[in-house]
């Protein structure tokens, strides 16, 4: 609720629902997932989050306001799972099929961990790349590196970003057009997906007002519909390309952008 570009968006209203329900019922599409929780924050002014997912059936948990990474491991320690997957409150537009993809990279198949990759996403901060529009971001890692990170993690935006300490100076080989692979320093095996056009500077992710008037215009355009994927909303901009110009003018943010109150909290600890 604390958002600090706009205040109180996850309980936003998208076509008559909040977006935090939005976020949830997509999400929990995705046939690799067996539950969606909702992690917020033990600070005072997410109790009506608290009170709104008591109500509406949403499993919840709330931990560290700034040490997200914590609020992370903790859901996962208490949900007793096996791969965790990182999908943020703001993605209205999320789709399952995507969070399938990434999750079936970490895991062979629906009951074993796989070998091969310890950490996967459909995107990475720079200097890698992204090709998934904004907005459709998912990570996935298996609990035992979560808890490696949740130990061994100092800095403040690995801490509030949750997962940078896996793929921190990776250096990633393209093994073929989607899939870019390699180890990072830390010895994590990092996978990130990679779509063939690339769409990397669509924004459709909600930070801005301007980014809450896209996304109800995208959903106002499916009458009432909300199972709609990616790829209808992908034809819809193309159809439309007048609604991409609504936000267009949002910059995003960065690993670099850390909230200056964790940072307090964390020289305070120190």
């Amino acid at each position: 609720m604390n958002s600090s570009r706009l205040p109180g968006k996850i309980l936003a209203d998208i076509a008559g629902q909040p977006m935090l329900t939005r976020v949830y019922v997509r999400a929990s599409r995705a046939r690799t997932l067996d539950e969606v929780i909702f992690a917020t924050t033990t600070d005072a002014s997410d109790d009506p989050v608290a009170e709104y997912c008591t109500l509406s059936g949403i499993p919840l948990m709330r931990g560290s306001q700034f040490d997200v990474l914590d609020r992370y491991y903790q859901a996962a320690k208490e949900s007793k799972a096996d791969v965790v997957v990182r999908i943020t409150a703001d993605c209205p537009l999320i789709d399952a099929e995507l969070i399938d993809d990434v999750v079936k990279t970490v895991i062979s198949d629906q009951s074993s961990v796989n070998s091969e990759f310890n950490f996967a996403a459909n995107r990475l901060p720079p200097p890698w790349g992204r090709t998934y529009p904004i907005g459709l971001d998912v990570e996935a890692c298996t609990f035992k590196v979560l808890e490696k990170a949740w130990k061994d993690a100092k800095e403040p935006q690995q801490r509030e970003h949750v997962m940078p300490y896996f793929y921190e100076g990776v250096k990633l080989i393209t093994e073929r057009r989607t899939l870019q692979t390699g180890t990072s320093p830390r010895g994590f095996r990092i996978a990130l997906l990679n779509h063939v056009t690339d769409f990397g500077d669509y924004r459709w992710t909600v930070d801005t007002p301007e980014d809450l008037d896209f996304v109800r215009q995208v959903y106002s355009r499916f009458d009432g519909r909300d199972d709609f994927t990616w790829k209808e909303v992908l034809e819809l901009v193309h159809n439309e390309p007048q609604l991409m110009e609504v936000n267009a003018g949002v910059q995003h943010k960065t690993l670099k952008d850390v909230d200056e109150r964790a940072m307090k909290k964390i020289k305070r600890k120190t």
